[in-house]
């Protein structure tokens, strides 16, 4: 059983997720943006092999980071609500 000056281990570990689905949806997002001004690259400049590669690789990596983040980020806000509603006095 926790102490009372001990932190909650459950929101230790909530604060935590959040941070690195915070983190994730940035990157993925930053990885969205550079898909796109290389694409816009691109579109001026006769898409060459290497800014498509390019693209892909941000479309794909920005992809694989930002879908975890987004619905981790969902629970984190999920899980809040929730204590939020129990603690309401009826």
């Amino acid at each position: 059983m926790t102490q009372a000056n001990e932190p909650d281990p459950v929101l230790a570990q909530r604060a935590r997720v959040a941070k690195l689905t915070e983190t994730g949806q940035r990157v993925g997002y930053a990885l969205f943006g550079l898909a796109i001004a290389l694409f816009i690259v691109a579109a001026a400049t006769q898409f060459s092999g290497l800014l498509v590669v390019g693209i892909t690789a941000c479309l794909a990596i920005g992809s694989l980071v930002l879908a975890p983040a987004i619905v981790f980020g969902y629970a984190v806000k999920a899980a809040e609500r929730e204590d939020r509603q129990r603690k309401k006095p009826s």
